[in-house]
């Protein structure tokens, strides 16, 4: 029995831009061929197991032929798979998909279209260009760019494009710009028409350069712009001075290397993303389950003892409370006890739980907390500590001097991810990275341990972040220079440093 086939229309660059109908058929797929211009982070939606196949062609550089990809697309199906083929834009605005259904409706092969926001309106819009707008533009026409442009004849009817008063935009023209600029021109058009060329619209690499029909093409060589990209012909061009927007964002073509846990860096990736940046995910960290509970275990067991509990992250009390709860032992029994957090985001996650958090320091450091305890903490009280196994002593010792008994119990294991040294080596020499942010001591040392000393100088033109005085001076000390710092130890401390610092530097919002 044959599986079933969904042409996905991706959207433009902008990962977000994708349905969500096709973000499920991503997701249920047990096979995904991707075409070249796919934004790779929608690949992240993919099943564990799922095959997937690139399937993108560049100019003279195919992995695979048209008919080959059709082929395989059917192949696949018929082994009984779900197949999901995902397609730059609209699989059927220049995307060929008429001929992959085509081929499996010939096969009896079940298939859906599920239709994609086509570049030809989208890439105009990030770059404030209405493709209509009123009483300037009532129409939008749509119109190849990729001809050869030695062809005795061309395809297009440019006495009838020469006539037309509403927007022409050319997909994958930049090659052949010349040439429909002169047809145009040739066939009715004025050569002062504002014409708008944009280079990888949608994303944080948007360019765009304007003209007119007489002078773009000139411009655009002196630019060296190369495709991906669309022309832009028409009056609705000069609305893109006023209504522009993507590059008024204060990360607009910045590259942020997000070191977070692969389960957290979702909240600072997605603010990076929100201010216009790129935000290139690299965990340096990963949190596993203890290999020994022995300790654990006995303190939980005798967690009536306990007059304060003291949580230094949100990893902790996840844990930590997972391990009640696998033991079966109520979370009643720790009434007694009187809860601590450090930083915001650990007591946020105790108040979800349902636990009243009685301090939280200002300074979200072992320091700060031990300021506020350090008149209320008596001889002799029992105090648990549970943590992350490479945690800081620090804390540990402070609260032992003011006369307490401390159980300092690991509750996770923090380890780094396998990466060869050559991947985080070769992101730094070819992603062109603006800023690395750090949001521990651990994800500094884990990306120092990764990267090499030997290839600490791949660091000298890139922004280090760090989250707090701590991180920062754990990086330093490996060598980093870091210039962003935040004031507030937080992730939103953290993005509000680097806003800051860009503000700084006089660049614009």
């Amino acid at each position: 029995m044959s599986g079933k086939v969904y042409l996905v229309g991706a959207g433009p660059g902008d990962y977000k831009l994708i349905t969500l109908k096709g973000l499920e058929c991503i997701e249920k797929a047990d096979v995904i061929l991707y075409d070249r211009l796919i934004n790779p982070k929608l690949l992240k939606y993919a099943k564990k197991k799922a095959e997937i196949i690139y399937a993108g062609k560049a100019p003279n550089a195919h992995s695979y032929s048209q008919e080959e990809i059709s082929q395989l697309i059917l192949d696949k199906a018929l082994e009984g798979n779900v197949v999901t083929r995902l397609k730059g834009g609209d699989p059927f605005v220049f995307g060929r998909g008429g001929e992959e259904a085509l081929l499996l409706a010939e096969n009896n092969v079940n298939f859906e279209i599920v239709p994609g926001i086509t570049s030809a309106i989208s890439v105009p819009a990030y770059a404030g260009i209405p493709v209509t707008h009123r009483n300037i533009s009532s129409s939008f026409h749509v119109i190849t760019g990729h001809e050869d442009p030695e062809k005795e004849r061309s395809s297009l009817n440019y006495e009838t494009l020469g006539k037309l008063k509403g927007t022409l935009i050319f997909l994958m023209g930049v090659k052949n710009i010349e040439n429909i600029c002169e047809n145009l021109i040739k066939n009715g058009q004025s050569p002062k028409r504002p014409v708008a060329v944009i280079r990888k619209g949608t994303t944080t690499e948007q360019e765009i350069v304007t003209g007119n029909l007489k002078n773009i093409a000139d411009r655009v060589k002196e630019k060296n712009l190369k495709n991906p990209a669309i022309i832009v012909v028409g009056d609705v061009v000069n609305l893109s001075k006023c209504l522009s927007w993507i590059d008024k964002r204060v990360l607009f073509g910045k590259r942020v290397l997000v070191t977070r846990t692969r389960l957290q860096v979702s909240k600072l990736s997605e603010k990076i993303e929100a201010l216009g940046g790129e935000a290139i995910e690299f965990p340096t960290i990963e949190i596993t389950p203890n290999d020994d509970y022995t300790k654990l275990d006995k303190a939980i067991g005798e967690i009536g003892k306990y007059k304060w509990i003291i949580f230094t992250s949100v990893n902790g009390v996840k844990y930590f409370l997972n391990r009640m709860k696998k033991l079966r032992v109520d979370v009643r029994t720790i009434k007694g006890a009187k809860i601590c957090a450090i930083g915001p985001a650990t007591a946020g996650k105790l108040n979800e739980m349902g636990f009243l958090v009685e301090y939280i320091p200002e300074e979200y450091k072992a320091e700060g907390l031990i300021e506020i305890l350090k008149d209320r903490i008596e001889e002799g009280d029992n105090i648990l500590l549970p943590r992350a196994d490479i945690a800081r002593k620090v804390l540990e010792e402070k609260l032992i001097k003011l006369g307490a008994n401390v159980d300092n119990v690991a509750v996770y294991n923090t380890i780094i991810p396998r990466y060869e040294r050559g991947e985080l080596a070769n992101i730094l020499k070819n992603k062109i990275i603006d800023i690395i942010t750090f949001t521990s001591s651990s994800t500094a040392r884990n990306f120092f341990k990764i990267l090499g000393k030997e290839n600490l100088n791949l660091l000298d033109n890139i922004n280090i972040a760090a989250i707090g005085p701590i991180t920062a001076k754990t990086a330093k000390e490996l060598g980093m220079n870091v210039e962003i710092e935040a004031k507030e130890y937080t992730i939103d401390g953290l993005v509000e440093a680097i806003i800051n610092y860009y503000y700084d530097k006089n660049l614009k919002y």
